[in-house]
């Protein structure tokens, strides 16, 4: 066989294992991608989720209401319909509606939260029932709970040896005044508290000012409760842990172990800060724990922009739970076992051209990593000259864009199909990344086009009329 032979027999060879090898790498990013989520799941903070019957059921705090959210899968929570349960026409107690706990007692939902007049030291807890066992209700005012004349919120009911009992975050390191302080009293039925209250002992924090959100795991042999410190704005809000054995009483403070070291907090290296304020459900299939927190991707100090993110837990070998550390914004994460998907197909900004699933730009648009760890892989595109469009081409029933918020970001135009356009506002401060910033109606199932125009203009905080690029989800 002469040379020449040869090598046009290895070149056929090595263009079939190269075919070989591409199908072999898009069929298990296809595997990948069919069971796997990304973050965020919501664009608000202070989670409560529970997998029940076949669905998730997530809430967040909303400020007037309670919203729930309802899917069969973590994939599509952040694009499911938002559905208002419970809005109070009582004064005394219709604003300022933070933190909803959802739990099931005896074949009905009752969701826990705290609420006020519109001033923030009258915060007290309240709770609603359903009529019956669906947990997006109807729901119906139940009562007030834990109300000893003092701010309240954060309120969450354990059960340990068979009786219930309320926690919940009140000021004061036992009664004495000062930071905000843990309390437990023991519950006659899921809407009463009775007797006197007990501060629990959670003086350990990674700061100093603040012990609230308290939440429960039973495993081993305890109950675990874990609980958020420090100001909910700071970068430094994380999570700690005491735990109480089974057979001890609760409202025993010294029966209860304080462990050192926050369990759950900042990863500065995934641009992850303030995780916490969380709430723990199971698979699907039972097997698995899982972990629903709100975190930001800012350091800065401010209330803005925490978003609800999940991810699974573990546990140690000496039985007690290991959080793990929060993961990036974006990070492709394996599914609740048992969650059934779909797939999300994801759009990265440099996916470039005019196939299905990619992007394509007209004007000078600009790239960089200068985002870092706030963009979908490190980087983005963005322009803030009028006209210059970026135009996705996608099939599915609804998309959604991702991306950075800022000081010079301004406003861009999003229309679909070709069809009448939207505004959508992208300042922000401070700068933030992976924020979900528009989300397309629900479209038949098929081809479809977003064109992203540059409007050049801005609101009258922004400094500049850039629109950023960074990724898109698709939802078949």
């Amino acid at each position: 066989m002469s040379v020449r032979s040869c090598l046009r027999m290895v070149l056929v060879l090595a263009i079939a294992l190269a075919g070989l090898t591409a199908g072999s790498i898009e069929e298990r990013r296809t595997a990948v991608a069919a069971n796997s989520f990304r973050n965020p799941l919501n664009n608000s903070a202070d989670p409560t989720m529970v997998h029940y019957n076949g669905n998730y059921y997530l809430s967040t705090t909303q400020g007037d209401r309670i919203t729930i959210w309802k899917s069969n899968s973590l994939a599509t929570l952040i694009n499911a319909p938002a559905v208002t349960v419970w809005q109070d026409s009582d004064p005394s107690r219709n604003t300022q509606m933070w933190a909803p706990g959802m739990y099931q007692f005896n074949g009905r939902w009752y969701i826990y939260y705290t609420a006020s007049n519109g001033v923030d030291a009258n915060h007290r807890m309240h709770v609603i029932e359903s009529a019956g066992s669906d947990p997006m209700g109807p729901y119906a005012y139940k009562g007030k709970l834990a109300d000893y004349g003092v701010y309240a919120i954060d309120g969450e009911p354990m059960v340990h040896n068979g009786q219930m009992y309320f926690t919940w975050s009140s000021p004061g390191r036992g009664f004495s005044g000062g930071p905000q302080q843990i309390y437990i009293a023991t519950m006659s039925n899921p809407w009463t508290t009775t007797g006197s209250r007990v501060a629990l002992p959670v003086n350990n924090g990674t700061c100093s000012e603040v012990r609230e959100g308290p939440t429960f795991l039973y495993r081993n042999g305890r109950t675990f409760m874990t609980y958020s410190t420090c100001d909910t704005g700071k970068p430094d809000y994380s999570l700690w842990m005491i735990s109480v054995a089974n057979g001890l009483n609760p409202m025993v403070p010294g029966n209860w172990v304080q462990y050192a070291g926050a369990r759950f907090s900042r990863n500065n290296a995934a641009g992850v800060y303030g995780p916490g304020h969380h709430f723990f459900f199971k698979s699907p299939d039972g097997t698995e724990d899982w972990i629903a927190y709100h975190g930001k991707n800012t350091a800065a100090y401010n209330y803005h922009w925490r978003t609800t993110r999940a991810q699974k837990i573990s546990w140690n070998a000496d039985g007690t739970p290991n959080l793990g550390s929060p993961v990036a914004l974006g990070a492709s994460l394996p599914l609740p076992s048992g969650d059934p998907g779909p797939a999300v197909q994801t759009i990265n900004d440099f996916d470039i051209g005019t196939g299905n699933n990619q992007v394509e730009y007209a004007g000078a648009w600009s790239s960089g990593s200068g985002c870092g760890v706030q963009c979908y892989l490190g980087n983005d595109h963005w322009s803030g000259t009028a006209g210059h469009t970026a135009t996705f081409r996608f099939t599915g029933t609804q998309i959604g864009l991702y991306s950075v918020r800022d000081t010079g970001n301004g406003i861009a135009a999003m229309s679909i199909d070709g069809g009448p356009e939207q505004l959508v506002d992208y300042h922000g401060d401070p700068r933030i990344g992976q924020h979900l910033n528009y989300l397309s109606p629900k479209l038949a199932a098929g081809a479809h086009t977003l064109r992203v125009r540059v409007t050049g203009t801005k609101n009258g905080s922004a400094t500049w009329t850039a629109v950023s690029i960074d990724r898109a989800d698709v939802w078949p």
